[in-house]
């Protein structure tokens, strides 16, 4: 029988989730499983379906009053036992300060059936006391479920420092076989980094005699989904309540894992199913393959190309009804070369379509002429300046005014 101890000291993490739903799993293959209830909140038992405060068996008579395990146990699923607990668990560690051996009190009740089941899963308690060290004591593997963030790496650290201490001085054959990540977000960094986190700390360790050298992250993670909190409510497992839901593929993933001793498992391809039409389809398309594109000679590209480049561009013929629809335009806008305007009077002259029309010639007129091609249509006049006087005369007059200010100054003040 493999012992499982499913441990973590930290809370909500989904130790009771992963314990039911990989048990059940494994149940459900034909597996004989049997689930221990170490916790005094008593959530494996809730999760099952069973009301603690009914039950009058459970983990506190086989630790405390030195009860059979095969009596105390229940068949709550096919090939699923449930060893309950209740309340009453919380006075277990104080009545057993006193006894000898009570770390080993659990261990030495299940040897009694180890050839009868072949899985046993302990749902521990969220702490690291005495009901711990019982399960880390009778366990073999321990299975860490663990939240992908900071916080929990900081008791993640000391959960292996305690159970490397379990291994040197109560159990020697207790190893830490897989780390299970719970409520997983692939679209955030930071899980991503605490596994990356993880994995180099792992890596670490290989080779050497620490209880976690073994260890590794089981390469199926746990998603976000709202059914696996809802199932506890209802007294089900995730593959009772919906089975068709992302929870219930990722511990259908763990389940096989942990079968395969926490090896990675290939995922087998289900083969598709074939329709009418596909085949159809796919014989059409064999027997009248799609036209594929004719490709040309590279030298004939080439000349092709060449041609396109010494062609010259073609003149583009307007017409004549068309031109005779637009305005007259030739009194705003210069037509001829020298700056002249044509007339609306003078004939309009279209080429020939079939000959290239040829360039225009400039008007050669006779030297002498008023009006030369280098000047303007339109001759410009300077305006004419107003006579200014020269520097003597307004120097002159300048005088003069100075003169009769003066005098006028000079009255003023002989005046007053």
């Amino acid at each position: 029988m493999r012992t499982i101890a499913v441990l973590n000291q930290k809370g909500g993490v989904g130790k009771t989730t992963t314990a039911v739903n990989t048990a059940a799993a494994l149940a459900a293959a034909g597996s004989k499983v049997v689930v221990i209830d170490l916790d005094p909140q008593a959530h494996m038992t809730i999760h099952l379906g069973l009301e603690p405060q009914a039950i009058e068996a459970g983990s506190y008579e086989v630790l405390s009053q030195s009860a059979r395990f095969e009596e105390q146990i229940m068949l709550v699923r096919p090939n699923l036992w449930l060893l309950p607990a209740n309340i009453n668990l919380v006075g277990a560690e104080s009545e057993l300060v006193s006894v000898v051996g009570r770390e080993i009190i659990l261990r030495e009740a299940l040897e009694s059936s180890a050839d009868k089941f072949d899985y046993c899963f302990i749902d521990c308690a969220p702490s690291l006391g005495l009901l711990t060290l019982n399960a880390l004591a009778a366990a073999r593997e321990v299975l860490i479920p663990l939240q992908p963030h900071f916080l929990a790496l900081q008791g993640f650290g000391r959960l292996l420092q305690t159970i490397e201490l379990v291994n040197k001085r109560i159990n020697p054959s207790l190893k830490v076989k897989g780390i299970l990540l719970c409520m997983f977000d692939s679209r955030a960094s930071l899980p991503n980094e605490v596994k990356a986190d993880i994995e180099q700390f792992l890596d670490e360790a290989r080779g050497t005699d620490s209880a976690w050298a073994q260890a590794q992250i089981i390469p199926t993670y746990i998603r976000r989904n709202i059914k696996l909190a809802e199932a506890p409510s209802y007294g089900k497992t995730i593959f009772e309540y919906e089975p068709n839901c992302n929870g219930a593929e990722d511990y259908a993933k763990v389940a096989r894992c942990v079968h395969a001793e926490f090896q990675p498992v290939a995922e087998v391809e289900t083969p598709r199913t074939v329709e009418v039409d596909d085949t159809q389809d796919q014989w059409n398309s064999q027997e009248h393959p799609p036209p594929q594109p004719a490709f040309a000679d590279r030298d004939e590209m080439q000349e092709r190309s060449k041609a396109a480049e010494a062609s010259p561009p073609q003149p583009q013929y307007v017409d004549i009804a068309d031109i005779q629809d637009e305005p007259d335009r030739s009194q705003f806008v210069p037509s001829k070369p020298d700056g002249s305007f044509e007339g609306t009077d003078e004939p309009l002259v279209v080429p020939e379509p079939a000959q290239q029309p040829e360039p225009p010639q400039p008007d050669i007129q006779p030297f002498g002429t008023e009006q030369r091609r280098s000047e303007p249509p339109i001759r410009i006049e300077p305006i004419g300046q107003p006579d200014t006087k020269t520097s003597d005369e307004f120097a002159q007059t300048t005088d003069e005014d100075d003169k009769r200010e003066s005098a006028q100054t000079d009255y003023g003040f002989d005046r007053f």
